[in-house]
């Protein structure tokens, strides 16, 4: 049976040490270090996360902004408000919630945000940074998979990764991490020929796909390691409830792997918890302080 990842527990941890680390930067820069983050309309699961980003940010000694703007908001606004974040300095990281309503490009508004204000590294200034071994902001999910994944295996080098998913937000950019810490990474997805079999060969498993459960135990080399960044709401049983289960096959998997996130409590909680990271490592770096990353 696979040991258990358990991302929640971790990311306390790392809440715990950017609280450490926010209260001595509030004592060296006279401020707190500060987080904006404006929502664009009224979409339930991004008013939950927006809710609980304000509630941790607080938490850990740092300045919550929050901006909510109705649907019908026009870009140029949005727009306006995001170049007054970018000279606020009172504010270290922007977080612009997505998906945006149809009417506003969400690539014009990444790319009006400073990119050294992007906590969650998107702006193409820092994917170029990243894939080109740069100091930058990664996106917070696939740092998160790789926090999760030192912290069970230490080095990375030499092993073998296959990520799953080719998305912007977490396939390539984990990809680019995987070979920093040199790994020898394939990136497979819908049009790979036999998946499973490209799977198999892996140490490491990252699935990023958004497809239930896709991921069974047979397609695993016994002992891998298993990052399951899948959320998708299924239903449980007859009577109407529903569940949350992974982009792999948990039960199956659990009894290949050596090591595997759950879902929920596996990869979820970490997500916040680097958004705060990257914040107070930006705030750092705009104050002009020393901060040893590590021990983030």
């Amino acid at each position: 049976m696979a040991d258990i990842i358990d991302g929640k527990a971790f990311a306390e941890g790392l809440r715990a040490r950017v609280a450490t680390v926010a209260a001595d930067f509030e004592a060296q820069a006279g401020r707190k270090a500060g987080l904006a983050v404006v929502l664009v309309g009224e979409d339930p699961a991004s008013q939950v996360y927006v809710r609980s980003k304000g509630k941790q940010t607080v938490a850990c000694g740092m300045a919550s902004f929050e901006y909510r703007l109705p649907v019908e908001t026009p870009e140029a606004e949005l727009l306006a408000l995001v170049e007054k974040l970018n000279c606020d300095p009172a504010v270290d990281g922007i977080l612009v919630q997505l998906p945006l309503p149809s009417h506003i490009n969400e690539q014009k508004v990444i790319a009006t945000i400073n990119p050294d204000k992007d906590v969650d590294g998107f702006h193409v200034v820092n994917v170029g940074r990243l894939a080109t071994g740069l100091p930058g902001f990664v996106p917070c999910t696939p740092l998160g998979c790789l926090m999760l994944l030192k912290d069970k295996l230490g080095s990375l080098s030499g092993f073998e990764a296959v990520v799953v998913g080719r998305s912007n937000i977490v396939g390539k950019p984990m990809a680019q991490m995987l070979i920093a810490e040199s790994c020898t990474v394939t990136v497979a997805h819908s049009r790979t020929k036999d998946l499973p079999a490209v799977v198999r060969r892996a140490d490491i498993v990252v699935v990023a796909v958004g497809r239930a459960e896709m991921v069974k135990g047979d397609w695993l080399k016994p002992g891998a390691t298993v990052i399951d960044v899948g959320m998708n709401r299924i239903p449980a049983a007859e009577d109407g409830k529903t569940k949350l289960v992974g982009d792999v096959d948990f039960a199956s998997a659990s009894e290949v792997a050596g090591a595997i996130t759950p879902v929920p409590g596996g990869v979820g909680p970490m997500t916040i918890a680097v958004l705060l990271r990257n914040t107070i490592v930006s705030a750092h770096r705009a104050a002009g302080l020393e901060l040893d990353e590590s021990v983030l």
